[in-house]
């Protein structure tokens, strides 16, 4: 990846791997009345999100592009929060096969990376989950911020929360309907001013927006997403935009596949963030 980007003369401070700690049996837990649900290893997700908050936060404000390598997609909740405190109007472009729109009160499993928009809309109150105090001092996301694109596979919360909230949201059922290319146009020009301008951007990619023909090593795999242009395409028009500011790339995890499927989705990852960092056919 260093040497993909360096080719394409960007300058890269990379910060290398940050240290999380191991959830111990003595973390504080939240309240099951309190939060209505569960948060499963809520004290060590909040605090290494925490030190995602810290790092981005930092990298924006020495005027530095983002990058932000996952792990699950709840990193983009330590991510999108710092990109927001640090440029207030960036547009949020969330591709994804899921919503990740649930708080512990209507999540099926607790598992925390279903929840990070959840948490950054303000559909629960962070103050009662232990480990994430520090989002509590940050903006929230406005739900016209955010656009999805590929979604596929929602929890019936989270349908109820698009449709409220009045989330831009496209499905795999609008790709079919009208190809990735309008479906992209008009992704973007949610975002536009009333004079045609652009807001920053952040891109949040989670792999499994992807089939799992093309990027079988991740975590919650789904049928039916994108195949391999319609993924580069995706990144391919959000940089084209010349307003994209950072970027999370989540949800590659080599570990739970073996050989080929491993290489496969790691070297899919890569070639999306080299075109969203530039790289052209031509």
């Amino acid at each position: 990846l260093l040497t993909c980007l360096t080719g394409l003369e960007w300058r890269v401070e990379n910060q290398g791997d940050l240290q999380f700690d191991i959830p111990q049996e003595t973390d504080p837990s939240p309240d099951p009345k309190l939060i209505g649900g569960n948060a499963k290893n809520c004290y060590c997700v909040g605090k290494g999100l925490g030190k995602i908050y810290d790092k981005v936060l930092e990298a924006h404000q020495n005027g530095n592009f983002a990058l932000t390598l996952g792990g699950d997609h709840s990193v983009a909740a330590g991510s999108v929060a710092a990109t927001i405190e640090h440029r207030p109007e960036t547009g949020i472009i969330w591709v994804d096969a899921h919503g990740d729109l649930n708080t512990p009160a209507t999540s099926p499993s607790g598992n925390m990376h279903g929840m990070p928009l959840g948490l950054l809309l303000g559909l629960c109150d962070t103050s009662t989950l232990p480990g994430f105090e520090w989002l509590a001092d940050t903006p929230m996301l406005r739900p016209d911020q955010i656009v999805f694109v590929g979604l596929r596979d929602l929890d019936g919360p989270e349908r109820d929360v698009i449709r409220t909230m009045g989330i831009r949201a496209y499905t795999m059922q609008h790709v079919d309907k009208w190809g990735i290319g309008k479906v992209m146009d008009m992704a973007i020009n949610h975002f536009r001013g009333s004079d045609g301008s652009l807001p920053p951007l952040h891109l949040s990619y989670d792999i499994d927006a992807v089939d799992p023909e093309q990027a079988p090593a991740t975590g919650t795999v789904v049928r039916g997403g994108f195949n391999f242009r319609e993924a580069h395409y995706i990144a391919e028009a959000v940089s084209e935009t010349g307003m994209l500011g950072s970027m999370d790339l989540v949800e590659v995890n080599p570990m739970l596949t073996a050989g080929k499927e491993a290489e496969l989705t790691c070297q899919l990852g890569m070639a999306l963030i080299a075109s969203a960092m530039g790289s052209r056919i031509l």
